[in-house]
């Protein structure tokens, strides 16, 4: 694969997908699309844990967005423990804005109320994932926690960034590996 982020050694674009060792109850069978990753951290939007605690009409209300179109009323979900009350928007790159950051791969993040604004006026992007809270790694730590061997990496498709079968993105990250992680030791790489 070529490209500057894979050639730097970042994996912005990327999908982390938690081994199934992961000691972390909040990461547990979790994958994660890496919105940002440099020398000074990583951030990024857990894609298969929903909220259960809130809908898209009733965020909307809270932050006085009126409704004026009928939407598809997409669900809300859990991005990470880190504010969790900010919100995020993936999407699809056929709609962006001033604010909105591209990832790749067709995927794009905007986190102002612009996109929630055009969602609720029936404009949105063709597809979209919302998410309440985002993962984020000190300088080094994710690094630490991959070798370490928590996560395995994977590239980003549309299925698993948009996909609506929450409780099968995990294998079906696992199964874009081609092997059983089951089988891995969790000593790989020590000595």
């Amino acid at each position: 694969m070529t490209g500057t982020k894979i050639d730097t050694g970042y994996l912005e674009g990327q999908i982390l997908v938690a081994m199934p060792t992961m000691p972390d109850p909040r990461f547990k069978r979790s994958i994660i699309l890496l919105c940002s990753h440099t020398e000074d951290g990583a951030m990024g939007i857990v894609l298969n844990k929903d909220l259960g605690v809130l809908s898209f009409k009733e965020l909307l209300d809270q932050l006085d967005i009126p409704v004026t179109a009928r939407s598809n009323n997409p669900h809300i979900h859990f991005g990470g423990p880190v504010e969790t009350e900010r919100g995020f928007v993936l999407h699809s790159t056929d709609l962006v804005h001033e604010t909105t950051i591209p990832i790749g791969q067709g995927i794009a993040l905007t986190a102002t109320l612009d996109m929630l604004q055009c969602m609720a006026e029936g404009n949105g992007p063709d597809s979209s994932f919302l998410a309440l809270g985002y993962s984020g790694w000190g300088p080094g730590q994710l690094e630490q926690e991959i070798q370490g061997n928590g996560w395995l990496v994977v590239e980003a498709d549309s299925d698993l960034v948009f996909g609506e079968q929450l409780e099968n993105k995990w294998q079906a990250a696992i199964n874009k590996l081609g092997f059983d992680p089951g089988l891995l030791s969790s000593d790989l790489g020590h000595a």
